[in-house]
């Protein structure tokens, strides 16, 4: 393992689906049980179907997965959905990652841990309530606060937290572009939902690794 990133870096930001845990099962679950409620739709929502599309705005995830309705209708579903979801999550949760609180109990005593995703509000709150994450983050931003694209609030992040050296943890291209977007270098988790060919600092093929190489 490359150790030439060892205190580089003075904060930590993390995408969350893809990279903390897996919470596709149960979100299509919860898109199932919600596009079963409209009478315009007879689609099954599969787990390859959810994970097609993580890392996307949540906006832009209902444009893709259901391009030939109408506005009025998509927004109907993306409302029931993204109630559903929170709803079936406050339950079931989501996988965590191997060893991922002991690795963020490492990593706090280090550096500063936030969280940026492209999720509705209340999704991240959902992780940290149900598994106690609150203690090891400093912060969080989402796509549903404000409604801005992911580089917009990495940049918050570090504008209000005056982090002088992150560096973004994430596993899509999307996380890739946000992070060089908002100038800060990159970690792919390999383990995750995307691929990422070149432009990252390092690559962790589990969480736990990130513990050798920072």
């Amino acid at each position: 393992m490359d150790t030439s990133l060892k205190n580089k870096f003075d904060s930590i930001i993390f995408d969350l689906d893809g990279t903390l845990w897996d919470s596709t099962a149960n979100v299509a679950l919860a898109w199932q049980t919600a596009i079963s409620k409209v009478d315009y739709l007879n689609e099954e929502m599969t787990v390859e179907r959810v994970k097609s599309i993580t890392g996307m705005t949540y906006d832009s995830i209902f444009d893709k997965l259901f391009p030939t309705l109408n506005t009025e209708q998509r927004k109907e579903v993306q409302a029931l959905c993204a109630v559903s979801e929170l709803e079936i999550l406050h339950t079931r949760g989501g996988e965590l990652y191997p060893e991922l609180e002991q690795t963020l109990k490492y990593l706090g005593t280090k550096y500063k841990l936030y969280i940026v995703s492209n999720c509705q509000s209340g999704y991240i709150e959902v992780f940290l309530d149900l598994n106690n994450m609150h203690p090891h983050f400093l912060g969080h931003q989402c796509f549903g606060t404000k409604g801005n694209p992911k580089a917009d609030n990495i940049k918050d992040i570090v504008n209000d937290h005056q982090l002088k050296a992150p560096v973004y943890v994430g596993d899509t291209m999307g996380d890739y572009t946000s992070a060089t977007k908002a100038g800060a270098p990159f970690i792919f988790a390999s383990y995750g939902f995307g691929v990422v060919a070149d432009g990252m600092v390092a690559t962790i093929d589990t969480f736990s690794q990130l513990t050798e190489l920072l």
